[in-house]
């Protein structure tokens, strides 16, 4: 099959497409025919090594997973003999390694049905990014009708989740991204939207009962003023590209650790392992029209490189998909 690899650590010049040999579901896994998958920063942090104290998880010396991708979305082509939820011919989406692939090998209990009413591109756009906001504002936060709520880097791919998650659970949003997108984080439902570039919402007094930094480029000190004293913070910013950087987002999330037994305010660094009862919970949350995935712009697979570097470079809005 064809798929995007890569055997060193490099900026989006180091992909390529190679035929590599048809992965074989386990007992408990199936294997995907890819329709789409889709980017995020999770990709280019493996593509580049980047920040250097993750290589020993990364691979230290070079990438331990060579063909890149997490998001998917296509058609299941076999089942192993202990898979009972799924068949050969179900159109399914999903969250694993390797996706930037003709198939995909993953566990049975990280893939679901996929939503009805949606193109695969849009499909493969939910998996991570609507996980990490779905984890980060139910489960870590519990956000509650009424609340007031910041999303810090509203137009990217978690961010367009997150305004949406916040807005269906009674909260209002106030999304935080640059001018261009502002017409967007309105249109998914936010009630104030900041454009960065001319206003600083860690200085104008209003306080949150929700920061949800999705950017790394501020300091833990001023995402702290803009909160409620009793606030919850929650850091998943992924950073920017920059060429490399020895502790990246990973500098702000010690900090944020050291500060909790010190502080009324919450401080949590959200986890988003994928699971089919979250996948399930995002697809009744698209059916039903309370979330909408947001997709930038396609790529074919063979355009890997070239949608990495629009995503590192181009400050691209919501999500970015390869269609196989």
């Amino acid at each position: 099959m064809r798929a995007i690899t890569h055997d060193r650590y490099g900026s989006p010049d180091v992909l390529r497409l190679a035929e590599v040999e048809l992965p074989e579901p386990g007992d408990h896994d199936v294997l995907v025919r890819v329709r789409a998958a889709s980017l995020n920063a999770r990709d280019w942090h493996l593509l580049r090594g980047d920040p250097y104290v993750m290589r020993p998880t990364f691979g230290l010396r070079r990438p331990r997973q060579p063909v890149l991708g997490t998001d998917f979305a296509g058609t299941v082509e076999a089942v192993g003999s202990l898979v009972t939820r799924l068949r050969p011919g179900d159109e399914v989406f999903g969250e694993h390694p390797g996706a930037f692939a003709e198939y995909v090998r993953a566990p049975e209990d990280v893939v679901a049905r996929r939503p009805a009413g949606t193109t695969f591109e849009e499909s493969a756009a939910v998996p991570l990014a609507a996980n990490t906001a779905l984890t980060a504002l139910r489960d870590v936060a519990d956000v509650q009708p009424g609340q007031h709520v910041l999303v810090n880097g509203a137009s990217g791919g978690v961010g367009t989740f997150a305004v949406q998650l916040a807005h269906a659970s009674g909260a209002r949003v106030t999304a935080v991204c640059s001018a261009r997108n502002a017409d967007l984080a309105a249109s998914l439902g936010a009630e104030h939207v900041v454009d960065y570039r001319a206003h600083d919402f860690a200085r104008d007094g209003t306080r949150y009962d929700v920061v949800y930094d999705l950017v790394g480029n501020r300091s833990l000190t001023d995402l702290r003023r803009a909160l409620a004293p009793t606030g919850v913070l929650l850091l998943s910013g992924g950073g920017t590209s920059e060429g490399g950087s020895m502790f990246g987002p990973m500098g702000l999330f010690v900090r944020g650790q050291l500060a909790k037994p010190f502080v009324r305010q919450r401080v949590r660094i959200p986890g988003s392992a994928p699971s089919t009862g979250r996948l399930d919970t995002l697809r009744e949350l698209v059916e039903s029209g309370a979330v909408r995935p947001v997709v930038d712009r396609t790529y074919p697979l063979a355009g890997t490189a070239e949608a990495m570097r629009y995503l590192e470079d181009e400050h691209a809005r919501a999500k970015v998909v390869l269609t196989v």
